[in-house]
């Protein structure tokens, strides 16, 4: 496989080169990729954790009676309050 470079993506790796940090351009790249293995792997299970939260809140509020909008800004105030004056 050939990959072309921006220019400026060729001074950057000359740059890493030239401090000696690393041995070659191939060693960068696959640095680089698997850094980004690892976010997206990190997105993914990011997403994940926020679907299950989101799956256990509703199945708790089907247990939960509903509360209207303003007792419910009024309790989170209140539990702020009681937060900080601990």
């Amino acid at each position: 496989m050939n990959i072309s470079l921006t220019p400026d993506q060729e001074r950057f790796i000359q740059t890493k080169l030239q401090i000696g940090k690393y041995r070659s351009a191939e060693e960068i790249l696959e640095l680089a990729l698997r850094l980004l293995d690892e976010y997206e792997q990190s997105d993914d299970d990011w997403v994940e954790d926020v679907r299950q939260k989101i799956d256990a809140a509703m199945e708790a509020s089907q247990h939960t009676p509903p509360v209207d909008g303003e007792t419910f800004v009024n309790e989170i105030v209140e539990r702020f309050r009681q937060a900080n004056s601990a």
